[in-house]
């Protein structure tokens, strides 16, 4: 099956480890991919795909790629360029795709994606990853409450709309999206990448048990609320890492700098992301909204004991002890009694540990996302095929 999958490469996010993951292990299964994303080309002679010498032969190779132009990007959202939707449907046309799949990158074109997909007679799949907390429990939650108003009407043309839990199928399902187009999926890990085992990054903590953070230092993510709750703490023989950047990170490092806090900054690097979190006894998630987070599933998956916040998903994958549950009211009050019992509590952390790795073996691994991704394949193609 030759698929045309819409999504980043850049800058790094959520929808970014999603995309390339999939697309990496759907090619590993025998899939015909074309990645397309927005993209500037780097040189003058690389043409509008953003390839030297590109040949129509070339775009439909498993490692082919279609550069479409923008004018704005960043982790949040995309505004493309003018000729954008041209080049797209151009590209649609010359490789003649058996399915689209758009990993939505929150841009104008997402709203333009199903009339282009029908006129095409292309079968159109969406995963919508846009945060949420069902509870509107705070000022972003209600603006990404608005995200979701916004795009229900145009993710009701879709073909599928793939969603991590079913508290976000229910959400979309209540803006008026049909449940039978709503398909729940949650997003997937490798557990013999993100494994328990020894660090080659613990001796830089010197001896010092490791409490991290990794994700962005935005508003949504709440990471101040964790930093004054350290500051209360501060949790002798601990560190807490945070890996990641933001717009937050020069004000929050002003104000809660101290050699107990070590800014990582952010990790390309796989590996050394495995290595940090097989570094971390305590993996924490203070975030006001989430959908399903991957980082946490890779906490799990890694053999640390999880703290979230219940927004989006993610307190449904903790649930029943796979890790601690917070609100996201009072992050800070709650960690504040939490962190000197984690502190306190080896064998604690150590179980909840295994009880992590142990949900995510159970529910949450890359194999079972994509065996179910390819049964929502199998059931569309053939349908707008009798269709034609």
């Amino acid at each position: 099956m030759r698929i045309a999958w819409l999504g980043k490469k850049s800058p790094f996010c959520g929808n970014v480890s999603y995309g390339l993951a999939i697309t990496d292990a759907l090619r590993q299964r025998g899939y015909d991919i074309s990645f397309i994303h927005f993209d500037t080309p780097t040189a003058p002679n690389l043409g509008r795909y953003g390839r030297s010498e590109i040949r129509d032969a070339d775009l439909v190779t498993p490692d082919s790629e279609v550069a479409l132009p923008y004018l704005v990007k960043s982790q949040v959202y995309t505004i493309p360029s003018p000729g954008a939707q041209r080049e797209l449907r151009e590209s649609l046309e010359r490789l003649a795709p058996d399915l689209v799949h758009a990993s939505l990158t929150l841009s104008p074109l997402d709203f333009r994606l199903p009339e282009l997909c029908q006129q095409l007679g292309v079968p159109l799949v969406a995963t919508f990853h846009p945060a949420f907390d069902a509870g509107l429990r705070n000022i972003t939650a209600g603006g990404q409450q608005l995200t979701y108003q916004l795009y229900a009407p145009s993710l009701a043309r879709y073909d599928r709309v793939i969603v991590f839990s079913a508290l976000q199928a229910e959400v979309l399902a209540r803006l008026g999206v049909r449940e039978d187009r709503l398909a729940v999926i949650p997003n997937g890990v490798d557990p013999d990448l993100w494994r328990p085992g020894p660090s080659p990054l613990a001796e830089q903590f010197g001896g010092r048990r490791v409490f991290l953070y990794l994700g962005r230092l935005a508003t949504e993510k709440n990471v101040e609320a964790l930093l004054r709750a350290w500051r209360l703490v501060q949790p002798r023989g601990c560190v807490l890492v945070l890996v990641g950047d933001g717009p937050l990170r020069a004000t929050l490092q002003a104000a809660y700098g101290g050699d107990d806090v070590v800014w990582w900054g952010y990790e390309p690097d796989v590996q050394r992301r495995v290595a940090l979190l097989q570094a971390a006894e305590v993996f924490l998630l203070p975030s006001l909204v989430e959908g399903l987070s991957l980082a946490l599933l890779e906490a799990m998956a890694s053999g640390a004991a999880c703290v979230a916040t219940d927004a989006g998903a993610d307190g449904e994958v903790l649930a029943d002890g796979a890790g601690i549950v917070i609100s996201t009211q009072g992050v800070t009050t709650q960690l504040r009694t939490l962190l000197p019992v984690l502190r306190d509590q080896p064998l604690l952390t150590a179980e909840l540990g295994r009880r992590a790795r142990r949900r995510v073996l159970e529910q949450y691994t890359l194999t079972a996302n994509l065996d179910r991704l390819e049964r929502l394949y199998a059931e569309l193609v053939p349908l707008h095929r009798q269709a034609a």
